[in-house]
């Protein structure tokens, strides 16, 4: 996975960040730093991505800059380990929304499999005759193998949240600048707090990126002041606020 930043022409963000958002293997396409900015995750093959980052991007004339950012090592991603939305529902809410246990399989997707996860992707709430439909396998059938492929771990479940129902109404972007005998020690530092909702060493100029979501800035001020502050090696921070959220997960870009 890697993290791209688009520098953009004054006017022109809009337009480039949903021209990625229709991008199939984007995600969490999102404006940033007073609306010259647009930031988004990449997926997909090798070609692809050199392809984008390459060829695609640095010809379209709005973009006026681009740095990309290797993920090397995820501490913290969303879903059910985050914790502010642990916090709001009771014990029996958060075991309700576990993934069954995973039992890694070595066995291989087939073509009927693929456009099953394909469907998933789009639509996350299908029907099982829905499901059926696209796939031409009968319901059980689609129910048994997608209970398959959740416990193999081919199929993971992520869920998105309104953070603004939960009080969470300020997301900024944490560029941190670490020395490299104190880099584990940050990131799994980063990804214990219930401030962040991702957490990951990259490559780049800096080399840790976090996103941080607090109820305002005011108290992100503090999360950074008393919580961030202390941890050892730090050498820079830089700090993204995020104005609007384009896409969010998923293959491609709202409705």
């Amino acid at each position: 996975m890697w993290v791209v930043r688009l520098e953009c022409a004054p006017g022109a963000s809009v337009a480039v960040a949903e021209a990625l958002a229709r991008r199939e293997d984007t995600q969490w396409v999102r404006i940033a730093s007073g609306g010259t900015e647009v930031l988004c995750t990449v997926h997909g093959d090798d070609a692809d991505r050199e392809a984008l980052l390459l060829d695609r991007l640095p010809a379209t004339r709005p973009v006026t800059a681009i740095s990309a950012h290797c993920v090397l090592r995820s501490f913290k991603g969303g879903g059910p380990d985050w914790q502010p939305v642990a916090s709001v529902l009771t014990a029996d809410q958060v075991r309700a929304l576990e993934p069954p246990p995973v039992a890694p399989s070595a066995s291989a997707l087939d073509a009927t499999d693929r456009i099953l996860l394909a469907e998933l992707a789009l639509d996350g709430r299908a029907t099982p005759a829905a499901l059926a439909r696209a796939t031409g396998r009968d319901e059980s059938t689609v129910r048994c193998r997608i209970t398959a492929l959740r416990t193999s771990g081919l199929l993971v479940l992520d869920l998105d949240v309104d953070q603004r129902a939960l009080g969470l109404g300020f997301t900024a972007l944490l560029w941190l600048t670490v020395e490299p005998a104190h880099l584990t020690t940050v990131c799994t530092a980063l990804a214990s707090h219930e401030e962040t909702a991702f957490t990951a060493a990259t490559t780049g100029p800096t080399n840790i990126l976090a996103s941080a979501v607090t109820p305002d800035p005011d108290a992100c001020f503090t999360y950074l002041a008393d919580r961030i502050a202390p941890l050892p090696g730090i050498h820079t921070l830089r700090t993204t606020p995020i104005l609007r959220t384009v896409k969010r997960t998923g293959p491609a870009a709202p409705r």
